[in-house]
């Protein structure tokens, strides 16, 4: 019998699965993948998710394996600013920065770093039930039993559905498409991400590597056409996001329709304990999915450091919790509608330009200030 099963490992599992290493509690990872391979697309780890990554002693290799982001701006169609948040402050007092990087090299680190061991691929979890533990039914034929489960298995999660029987997926009728790509970027964009925002689109890339470019492309369903290619659907943009979209190869986009799920009352029942998209999903406009996970993941192990009951720091966790992620999702979810208005675009953009930077960096540092 395993003691302690993680389902998922994704970037929160396998954040939670390296807090528990510190702390010399034995556990598994169960992931449905066959193999952890270099899949997926770029990702932002914000600069509260680098402070986490700190504590593990993983902050600088993170570092080296992605590009530091000093600056996020937002442009209009030909790239004039609309706004900017300057980071550098924050970087200096929380002793962090952000991080471009590819997704598949951060889970890499992740996994390396707990050992591959603690991890069981191809493992896609069929059913949980609730017995005197939990036992545990894999596609793939196997059983285990096990005594504290974290469901760290996305915003499908089928630990809540089963456990819980809750979650309501919300669709905010906004397409994504996410590119890498090899590209010559001008040296002005090499630490800033941008976002350019148009009439019920926007585009935003950032520099990962030298020359690998993270991109994504968000359209309000009723403004998408179904053109020859994508780019099409951003002529009048800058040239620029022209010919990013049309370097990139079809095989490295990857489509999704843009969702999150309802927030939903707990997150925790005896000897079980959702994290990450599974618990609270958002939209991805504050750049926070994974970061939030991480987070979850960072509570656990400081509520471990008093207490060695589960169920109490289960309670503890989403007391201290709820309250920031809600603010995530709801202040994401309200971002992204208001990022791609279809009419008055001219008044949105005047409206961005007139908030001061100050309160930009106070909405950042909300974000980015662990509670404990």
């Amino acid at each position: 019998m395993n003691s302690i099963s993680i389902i998922g490992a994704g970037i929160g599992g396998l954040t939670l699965g390296n807090i528990l290493k510190q702390y010399n509690i034995d556990f598994t990872v169960y992931e449905s993948a066959p193999e952890i391979k270099p899949v997926g697309s770029g990702i932002m780890m914000a600069i509260n998710a680098m402070q986490v990554f700190d504590t593990l002693g993983l902050k600088e290799k993170i570092e080296k394996a992605g590009n530091k982001i000093h600056g996020i701006s937002i442009t209009d169609e030909n790239l004039k600013l609309i706004s900017k948040t300057n980071v550098l402050e924050l970087e200096k007092k929380y002793n962090s920065c952000n991080v471009a990087i590819h997704r598949a090299d951060l889970q890499r680190i992740l996994a390396e770093k707990i050992g591959f061991e603690n991890i069981k691929l191809n493992h896609s979890l069929k059913e949980i039930k609730k017995q005197e533990n939990y036992l545990l039914q894999f596609e793939n034929g196997n059983e285990v039993e096990s005594k504290i489960i974290f469901g760290a298995d996305g915003i499908h999660s089928k630990i809540r559905n089963q456990i819980f029987k809750t979650g309501e997926i919300r669709h905010t009728q906004q397409m994504c498409w996410r590119g890498l790509v090899d590209f010559d970027l001008p040296e002005k964009f090499y630490q800033e991400a941008i976002e350019t925002w148009g009439k019920g689109k926007r585009f935003g890339f950032v520099r990962m590597t030298d020359r690998k470019i993270y991109w994504y492309a968000v359209i309000n369903k009723g403004r998408h056409k179904r053109y020859h290619s994508l780019s099409e659907n951003f002529q009048g943009f800058h040239p620029l996001i022209i010919e990013i979209i049309e370097s990139t190869l079809e095989e490295n986009i990857i489509f999704n329709d843009i969702i999150d799920l309802s927030p939903i009352p707990t997150w925790h029942t005896q000897n079980l304990c959702l994290i990450g998209d599974a618990a609270h999903a958002t939209t991805p406009n504050l750049g926070q999915g994974a970061c939030q996970a991480i987070e979850d993941s960072y509570i656990i192990g400081k509520l471990l450091g008093d207490n060695k009951d589960f169920n109490t720091i289960f309670k503890e966790f989403q007391q201290i919790r709820k309250k920031k992620v809600d603010h995530v999702v709801d202040t994401s979810w309200k971002l992204g509608k208001f990022s791609q208005w279809e009419k008055g675009t001219r008044l949105r953009n005047l409206m961005m330009r007139l908030v001061p930077e100050s309160i930009h960096q106070k909405m950042v540092e909300k974000v980015i200030k662990l509670e404990i």
